[in-house]
């Protein structure tokens, strides 16, 4: 048995990354002492619920770790989400205990550490300054000084480092700013057990963080184009809120609250959430730039129809399908209602990102660490 410290920012967005982190922790607490480090108010107990994952570890935050993630969380609703600071302080952090473990694990991105580690990156959140594979360059400004400070300012990770990413997309990135492509290991996505096809609503479920980067009201105004087309399909949006995003939060409520066919959750079970993905036919992702998607593998894993932005990693979920992706609110309608009238029915297959091989791998990374 060793001993293993799981490093993320925090758990406080309860998104795609603190999914992974969850599934981390859980894979791994079976065969290692497991330690979680994170700057987070959210418990881990929160994740369990909402992933459907059950840890057992020890969670570690630093002094007053509680109130700094809620001064950083009210920061973020006027500054936008300071991931690549919480990562620099948890590095900072971090490096005062790093003699009591034999291996790390982030499952946060990128991390300089003076012990053999697992890197999962869902993308990279330092050197953003550097020009990914497309020539475009990142914005600097206080990155520069939070990369300073996590100790990577010379854009090498240490050698000793295992890198994974979520996508291919995000592997491109990571090579572009370090050097190094990382292997490919995607998110764990299990199978969600639904209606047959017959019997599922003829609406539409968009899963996602009540957050700008996820654009739920692009979704509300893609809907209101297909009802324009003659084409009556309902909405739900489901995901969950954080202090960081309550100004946006608000604008979406009070576009559902006008429209009687769009209904927000905010606090729906996994249970629920399954249920709702199980019973619907088609699910919709609206964000830009998406590293992989965790909500577009779920509406796969539920043997729905799946919609998403022509752009980040979101074409790898969806095998690169013209007929399901698309580059503006009036394309999107454009699909839905193409798919609805021609009857299409899910190609891809439930099991695609189970979450057994996410496990394996993840345990099988860790060991050939501590070889």
């Amino acid at each position: 048995m060793a001993r293993v410290a799981v490093l993320h920012n925090t758990l406080d967005f309860r998104g795609g990354a603190d999914a992974v982190c969850a599934h981390v922790c859980e894979a791994l607490q079976r065969d290692h002492a497991v330690t979680l480090f994170t700057i987070s108010a959210t418990e881990l107990a929160t994740l369990d619920e909402m992933f459907g994952t059950a840890t057992d570890v020890t969670v570690r935050r630093p002094p007053l770790g509680r109130r700094l993630a809620r001064l950083l969380s009210r920061a973020d609703d006027r500054f936008g989400p300071q991931l690549a600071l919480r990562s620099a302080l948890l590095t900072r952090w971090f490096r005062r205990h790093a003699a009591a473990f034999d291996v790390a694990v982030s499952t946060a991105n990128e991390f300089a550490l003076p012990l053999p580690s697992v890197q999962y990156v869902h993308f990279p959140q330092f050197n953003t300054d550097v020009p990914g594979p497309d020539g475009v360059h990142g914005d600097g400004g206080p990155n520069r000084l939070w990369t300073r400070i996590a100790g990577l300012a010379d854009r090498r990770l240490p050698q000793d480092a295992t890198l994974i990413a979520n996508s291919g997309y995000t592997a491109s990135h990571v090579a572009a700013r370090y050097g190094r492509e990382p292997a490919v290991v995607h998110p764990p996505v299990d199978p969600i057990p639904g209606a047959p096809w017959p019997d599922r609503e003829p609406g539409i479920v968009t899963v996602g963080r009540i957050a700008p980067d996820n654009r739920a009201l692009d979704a509300v105004r893609i809907v209101d184009g297909v009802r324009d087309r003659g084409v009556e399909l309902h909405l739900h949006l489901v995901g969950s809120t954080a202090d960081a995003y309550r100004s946006y939060r608000r604008r979406v409520a009070a576009a559902a609250a006008s429209r009687e066919y769009v209904t927000l959750h905010t606090d729906a079970s996994r249970a629920r959430l399954e249920a709702l993905l199980g019973n619907h036919r088609y699910g919709l992702n609206t964000k830009h730039g998406e590293h992989f998607g965790m909500a577009l593998a779920e509406y796969a894993a539920a043997g729905m129809v799946a919609f998403a932005h022509d752009s980040g990693g979101a074409p790898e979920v969806v095998d690169g399908a013209d007929d399901r992706l698309f580059d503006s609110v009036p394309a999107a309608v454009d699909r839905i209602v193409d798919a609805v009238e021609s009857g299409a029915r899910p190609r891809l297959s439930p099991d695609r990102f189970g979450v057994d091989r996410f496990h394996g791998e993840v345990r099988a990374l860790v060991a050939a660490g501590l070889e």
